[in-house]
């Protein structure tokens, strides 16, 4: 027992009045594989096969992410104390250096409480799609500082997290279960409107992706320079693959004129020459 402790006691580190010795060493590394097994701990309470029912399934990650950083704040600085450097002393210290600091990195403290806002307040969520500056995503993942995103050309964005805090943005996850679309088109002049309005609401309800087939709205909306002008309004639940969905639809639309003898024009100019 005596070896143990004079082993223990062992000096390792000499500076001025500041000493790290063989306990010092254990008691960090003590801490730091505690504070991962807790972590673990967390992660297979939240994520097991017994979830807690007060959180939706999409908040977990959040939740997880936020005891995550607030067990880590906690260990360094229990880590910081047990080598000997006291947290205030070091803050108070260092403060104009921290003000420097603060303000080149002032961005990047903006994207961190935004991340904060994001895990706690839960209005945006792993899932969730949304349209940031005209671009449609996916959320796959929210960190402390950025956020990923999968675009529906399956390009992985990564996010900084004011974008999303702090600009105008539609999550479409958060309308009802049904969204409504519609897609333009034109038929050419002389057309039978009735009969174009009977096949844009026929090429609709036979895609599978339509819901509510009753609500299938095909609209006489405008005289055009070069066309009678339509859209067809329609319901649906995939509003990430809706640029699919619509072009099947207009396919399916395309194949329908033909068949009925409707025309699409194209714009066309007649040019004079006199003599």
């Amino acid at each position: 027992m005596e070896k143990l402790r004079t082993f223990l006691e062992l000096e390792i580190f000499h500076v001025g009045d500041y000493t790290i010795r063989v306990h010092t060493i254990f008691s960090v590394v003590l801490i730091f594989f505690v504070t991962k097994f807790i972590i673990w701990l967390v992660k297979k309470t939240i994520f097991g096969k017994k979830k807690l029912d007060i959180f939706d399934h999409k908040n977990l990650s959040g939740l997880f992410q936020v005891i995550k950083y607030i067990i880590w704040v906690i260990s360094i600085s229990l880590i910081l104390d047990t080598i000997g450097i006291k947290v205030t002393v070091l803050l108070a210290g260092s403060a104009a250096l921290l003000v420097g600091i603060g303000m080149g990195l002032q961005q990047t403290f903006n994207d961190f409480i935004s991340g904060i806002i994001l895990l706690i307040e839960g209005s945006t969520r792993v899932g969730d799609i949304l349209e940031i500056d005209g671009e449609v995503v996916k959320i796959e993942e929210i960190g402390l500082r950025t956020s990923m995103g999968l675009t529906r050309r399956d390009i992985v964005v990564i996010i900084p997290n004011h974008l999303i805090t702090t600009n105008k943005v539609i999550n479409w996850s958060h309308q009802t279960k049904k969204t409504r679309f519609k897609i333009d088109v034109g038929v050419a002049y002389g057309a039978d409107i009735d009969l174009v309005i009977n096949v844009l609401k026929k090429s609709a309800s036979q895609h599978k992706e339509v819901v509510d087939k009753e609500s299938i709205d095909p609209r006489f909306v405008n005289f055009g320079n070069s066309s009678l002008d339509f859209e067809l309004m329609f319901f649906s639940r995939d509003v990430f693959e809706i640029e699919r969905i619509k072009s099947d639809m207009r396919k399916t639309i395309y194949k329908n004129f033909q068949k009925n003898n409707i025309t699409i024009p194209f714009p066309q100019m007649d040019v004079y020459l006199k003599k």
